[in-house]
């Protein structure tokens, strides 16, 4: 389908390409939600009485906000969030923490290392080899992503008031090298009722994902702008850890994913996040967006 006809489909998505050059920065949350959830899903979003996933994941945008969120979120504090929850070895040894680029010292670094932003998600620059690291182009990436407020595209409040900084982690495969499958639990108050699989997501266009159910089947649905896998990987040796920790860490929450990894036979923590693809998710099928939505109990809305 041309722009021209998407636009005459859906006149919303006119927002979509001005809100990319924050055109809209300084309109209230609970609006610009609205412009840009019709604009992206093709439909109204429905505050008064929310029934999709999508839509209870904006609600919980504008309505849940705990002060704890943001630590959950800052990929440098979450990492004492989660290890005072469930035991500092399943945390990634961070190697350092700077505010800018320049203050970075490379020499005390290790020879394979992961830099990455606290207050974003895609600003990543992967060291396997100090000699041929390519520091010029991971300046350009992370001081991209510093500059990036995260929040305002998605108004995901949780980021709001990350302090936007740099850590270096230690670089993590596994003893086969074969590159390391990320298992996102998708957790609804306190229950991991599905997880997503995933491998290669540094590349889009080799990245494969597929969604499963806890029984480690794969699910009926899925995400159209990813291919899927042609089958699920091997089920990690330690998963009902992997259980056993997202239920942990979800509980008390009406919806958390929790992103977890096994590396070398043990469990290791990702990240936390409160609304996947900041609630504009694209099922396929597409009725899977009310049918998670019904999981998903909200809490009372707080009067004002």
């Amino acid at each position: 389908m041309s722009k021209i006809n998407q636009y005459i489909e859906n006149p919303y998505r006119i927002f979509l390409p001005l809100a990319s050059r924050g055109l809209f920065k300084s309109m209230d949350d609970e609006t610009y939600l609205k412009l840009i959830f019709h604009a992206r899903m093709g439909y109204k979003l429905d505050l008064t009485n929310p029934k999709t996933f999508n839509e209870k994941l904006q609600w919980l945008k504008l309505y849940d906000r705990k002060p704890e969120y943001t630590a959950m979120v800052d990929k440098y504090e979450a990492k004492k969030y989660v290890a005072d929850r469930i035991g500092g070895e399943h945390i990634i040894p961070t190697l350092g923490v700077w505010d800018s680029f320049d203050d970075i010292d490379f020499s005390k670094l290790p020879d394979q290392f992961v830099l990455k932003c606290t207050h974003d998600s895609g600003g990543l620059a992967i060291c396997k080899n100090k000699d041929q690291f390519d520091i010029t182009e991971a300046r350009r990436k992370i001081e991209s992503s510093l500059a990036h407020n995260y929040y305002l595209w998605g108004r995901e409040w949780p980021y709001k008031n990350v302090k936007p900084r740099i850590i270096a982690e230690q670089y993590m495969t596994n003893k086969e090298n074969n590159g390391l499958i990320d298992y996102k639990f998708y957790c609804f108050n306190g229950s991991p009722e599905y997880l997503y699989v995933s491998q290669g997501m540094d590349n889009h266009e080799t990245a494969r994902l597929s969604f499963a159910t806890v029984d480690w089947k794969i699910a009926p649905f899925g995400r159209n702008d990813y291919l899927p896998l042609e089958t699920l990987p091997e089920k990690p040796t330690h998963f009902q850890e992997m259980v056993d920790v997202a239920k942990q860490l979800s509980h008390g929450h009406p919806f958390l994913r929790v992103d977890l990894y096994e590396i070398n036979g043990r469990v290791y923590f990702s990240e936390l996040t409160f609304s996947p693809c900041a609630g504009f998710m694209q099922f396929e099928p597409e009725e899977y967006d009310l049918k998670l939505g019904s999981m998903l109990e909200l809490p009372v809305k707080k009067q004002s």
